[in-house]
C-alpha cells in the first residue's frame, strides 16, 4: 500500500511538472503569434463599432480620478466611445469626482445607483451601467485599472478581426509592484497566472477565462445571457462559462495592456481572495 502511494505521488508530481512545462511552452509560442496577428488585424476608419466602458466604483475616491483620466486618453474616436462611471451608493467623494468629469467630458457618464438597486456588487452595478449604455461592445475596467491608450483599440479590433470570439481579454500589469513584498509577490503570481493559465491554455486548447478587468464582450451575446449573475461570487467566472456554452470562445490578447492596483497588506488581500473564492 505504501508503494501505490509513492507511485501515484510521483506520477502526480511529474504529471503537473510536464503540464505546467506544456503550458509554458504554449504560451511562448502564443506570444509570438500575437504578434503576426495584431500586424493583420483590419478595420476601416469609419466602421469603429460603438464602444461603452463600464467602471463599477464603489468607495474608490482615492483612485477613481487616475482610471477616468486614463479613459481620455484612450486613442478611440470619442464619438465612437462612451465611458459610464457607476457609482454604487458610494459614501465618500467617488461620485462628485466622476459629476466633475461628466461635466467637462460628452463621452463620460455617471450613473448613480441607490437602494433598492444599489449594494448588489460588482455584478448589479454592471447590470445598472449595461441599462444605461448603447455601444456595440461592452468593455469593463475596473476602478483602480488605467489602461494603456491602445487597449480599447486592440480589443476591438481582435474581436473585429475573429467572428468566433464571443469576448476578448487582454492583460494587466502591477502597477504597485514594487510597493514592499506582498505586491512582489503578487505580481509575480499574475504575470505566471498569464503566461500559463491564460496564453498557455489559449494557444493550446483556445480555452481562457474572463478576468474582472480589460475585457470586452459583443452587447448582443451580453444580452442573450442576461447580463451579469448578480447571486454569482466570481461574476467573470460564471460569464466566462455562459459564454463557452453559447459555442463561442474567448480569446487572450495581450497586446491590449491595463496597470492596476493591487492589495499592498494582507488584510485586503485576504479580503479579496475569499470573494474570489
Amino acid at each position: 500500500m505504501a508503494n501505490l502511494l509513492l507511485y501515484i505521488s510521483l506520477f502526480l508530481i511529474w504529471y503537473m511538472l510536464f503540464y505546467h512545462a506544456f503550458l509554458m511552452i504554449g504560451g511562448f509560442l502564443h506570444l509570438l503569434k500575437d504578434g503576426k496577428f495584431k500586424k493583420g488585424l483590419k478595420i476601416s476608419l469609419g466602421s469603429f463599432p460603438k464602444v461603452s466602458i463600464l467602471i463599477p466604483a464603489h468607495n474608490e475616491e482615492v483612485v477613481i480620478e487616475d482610471t477616468i483620466k486614463s479613459m481620455i486618453q484612450l486613442n478611440y474616436p470619442k464619438d465612437k466611445l462612451e465611458v459610464i462611471v457607476i457609482n454604487d451608493n458610494s459614501s465618500d467623494l467617488t461620485g462628485a469626482i466622476i459629476d466633475s468629469y461628466s461635466k467637462r467630458y460628452p463621452f463620460i457618464k455617471a450613473v448613480h445607483t441607490k437602494p433598492p438597486n444599489a449594494g448588489k456588487g460588482k455584478s448589479g452595478a454592471l447590470n445598472q451601467g449595461l441599462k444605461h449604455s448603447t455601444g456595440e461592445i461592452i468593455a469593463v475596467y475596473d476602478a483602480d485599472n488605467t489602461p494603456e491608450p491602445n487597449a480599447i483599440l486592440y480589443l476591438v479590433l481582435g474581436l473585429c478581426n475573429d467572428k468566433n470570439a464571443g469576448a476578448i481579454v487582454g492583460k494587466f500589469r502591477v502597477v504597485n509592484a514594487n510597493q514592499n513584498i506582498l505586491t512582489r509577490l503578487i505580481n509575480i503570481e499574475t504575470l505566471t497566472f498569464q503566461w500559463l493559465a491564460q496564453a498557455g491554455r489559449w494557444f493550446w486548447f483556445k480555452m481562457t477565462t474572463i478576468p474582472g478587468t480589460n475585457f470586452a464582450i459583443r452587447r448582443t451575446i451580453l444580452e442573450e445571457l442576461g447580463g451579469w449573475d448578480e447571486k454569482a461570487l466570481s461574476e467573470d467566472t460564471e460569464l466566462s462559462i455562459r459564454v463557452y456554452n453559447l459555442g463561442y470562445y474567448i480569446r487572450f490578447f495581450p497586446s491590449a495592456i491595463t496597470w492596476e492596483q493591487e492589495p499592498e497588506n494582507l488584510k485586503v488581500w485576504w479580503k479579496q481572495r475569499t470573494r474570489w473564492g
